[in-house]
């Protein structure tokens, strides 16, 4: 058995416990060190094609190298048939397959299982149910619609409003920011309900969930 398989990813033993279980089926396997900053892609992409792989195992949370999602159309494209291995949630799989891969699976799956798919890809076969890629592209673009639904009711927050929910995101109650600003408490109270509006929640505790969940952070420019 030749086809060789590149595996990126920046877990150290996950990583090393596949290539030693895929070399001991036979395949011809390599490592490739994921850089420790957020660079470009190009420099491993051309690593990786070097060893002119068949199969590239690759990991979609990269550390602070970044999104793994950023390899897996080049190689795609250069006939590589990519397998994703994620932690993320399964509603963000299909944007994997609208770049090209071939399938992804989570980083939970059992190792036979993984070396199954390998395997069904290494023959060529077909590697998603009938329907996956639609039911996970539908997903995705679902997720998508209500993530960006989410950050529109952010983006109409005034500067201030912005100021004050960071205020409540750091654990400060309205007296801790009147205070803090030498401003009126029911001036901060007026701020907190026109945000708690404009986020359609009922409590300042929601509003902080709310921030959490879309990842908003005031920009300090």
């Amino acid at each position: 058995m030749s086809l060789r398989i590149a595996v990126v990813d920046d877990h150290q033993l996950f990583a090393e416990t596949l290539v030693l279980a895929l070399e001991q089926e036979g395949y011809p396997t390599r490592r490739f060190a994921v850089p420790l900053r957020p660079v470009g892609a190009e420099g491993l992409l051309t690593e990786i094609a070097d060893f002119h792989p068949a199969i590239a195992l690759v990991d979609l949370d990269l550390g602070p190298f970044g999104s793994g999602l950023r390899l897996v159309r080049p190689l795609a494209e250069a006939g590589v048939a990519v397998l994703v291995l994620t932690s993320a949630p399964r509603s963000q799989w299909g944007e994997c397959l609208l770049h090209g891969a071939s399938r992804v699976v989570a980083k939970t799956t059992a190792l036979h299982d993984i070396l199954e798919n390998v395997g069904r890809l290494s023959r060529h076969e077909v590697v998603l149910a009938p329907g996956e890629y639609e039911e996970l592209v539908e997903q995705w673009e679902s997720s998508e619609r209500a993530a960006a639904e989410l950050r529109a009711r952010f983006a109409v927050l005034s500067t201030r409003e912005q100021e004050v929910l960071d205020q409540l995101m750091e654990g400060r109650t309205a007296r801790d920011i009147a205070q803090r600003w030498v401003v009126s408490e029911a001036t901060v109270r007026t701020q907190i309900s026109a945000i708690l509006g404009k986020l359609e929640v009922s409590s300042q505790l929601a509003a902080v969930v709310l921030a959490t969940q879309a990842g908003w952070r005031l920009r300090r420019d």
